[in-house]
């Protein structure tokens, strides 16, 4: 079947309010998940069973992996709604839809991290007038700062599911090295800014034993990071544990010398009289 530009617009449209919400309102819960992008497409183009299967395929592939710290991840969501797309629209089924959503998904993350860069920008304007106490035009660089990211999804969507299959790999051909090179390096560094800002949060000194120990387990033992989650989650079972124990304790010491006290004071009274 081929793709009206009312669906193409319908679809650039669940893209941007998907998006939007994500990043305000959130009444959309899991709405930016693949599935749902996936499912979502496939209601536009009426064929949703096709967009579950490429949605359900790359929410398998997205699974264990989360944008923490600032780090930049495939974006199967951009992908789900571009595959369906493309299975649905060339009428070559599931398969071929998958095979479309892995590289579009990649390419969504380079666009990812050039939001995240451009952001700065509006970021520090706000800054700059959160400070001067201009709080209208604060809130306004703040609601510009979502333009560069509903751009970075809504744009690629319209364009791939209007011109099709071949803008995709010519866009992905075009990229010279030295920018796809710079996005990946660029990837690799918000990670550890974000774990930087993170610990700088944390009360680190107070936890630097958990820490250590978290360390010694993945670099030196290589336990997967499921098992490091576990682990952690036991530490910090017994270590709340022992804070309560420890309360409890406090003020059962703290009560003592006050029932004391009011005996000693009722003895006085008895041998007054």
């Amino acid at each position: 079947m081929n793709i009206t530009i009312i669906q193409a617009l319908l679809i650039t449209l669940m893209v941007i309010i998907v998006v939007y919400d994500s990043m305000n309102l959130q009444w959309l819960i899991f709405a930016s998940s693949p599935v749902l992008g996936g499912f979502l497409t496939g209601l536009i183009l009426g064929d949703y069973k096709t967009g579950l299967a490429v949605g359900a395929t790359l929410q398998l592939m997205s699974l264990g992996i989360g944008a923490y710290g600032g780090a930049s991840v495939p974006d199967y969501f951009t992908g789900a709604v571009i595959g369906t797309a493309f299975a649905v629209g060339n009428g070559q089924g599931v398969n071929a839809g998958i095979a479309v959503s892995v590289p579009v998904s990649l390419l969504a993350m380079q666009l990812d991290i050039l939001y995240r860069i451009i952001n700065t920008f509006f970021i520090h304007r706000a800054m700059k007038y959160g400070n001067d106490l201009k709080m209208k035009k604060m809130y306004t660089n703040m609601l510009f700062g979502i333009i560069p990211l509903v751009l970075s999804k809504a744009l690629p969507v319209f364009i791939a599911v209007t011109l099709g299959k071949g803008v995709i790999t010519d866009v992905l051909n075009m990229l010279p090295k030295w920018f796809t090179g710079g996005m990946s390096v660029a990837g690799g560094l918000l990670p550890i800014v974000g774990i930087a800002i993170l610990l700088r949060y944390m009360p680190t000194k107070e936890n630097i034993a958990f820490m250590i120990v978290g360390f010694v387990l993945v670099a030196y033992l290589k336990v997967p990071m499921l098992g490091v989650a576990l682990i952690g989650l036991s530490a910090a079972i017994i270590s709340f544990k022992s804070n309560i124990r420890f309360q409890s304790l406090s003020k059962m010491k703290a009560a003592v010398p006050a029932v004391g006290s009011i005996e000693e004071e009722d003895d006085d009274d008895g041998y007054e009289d």
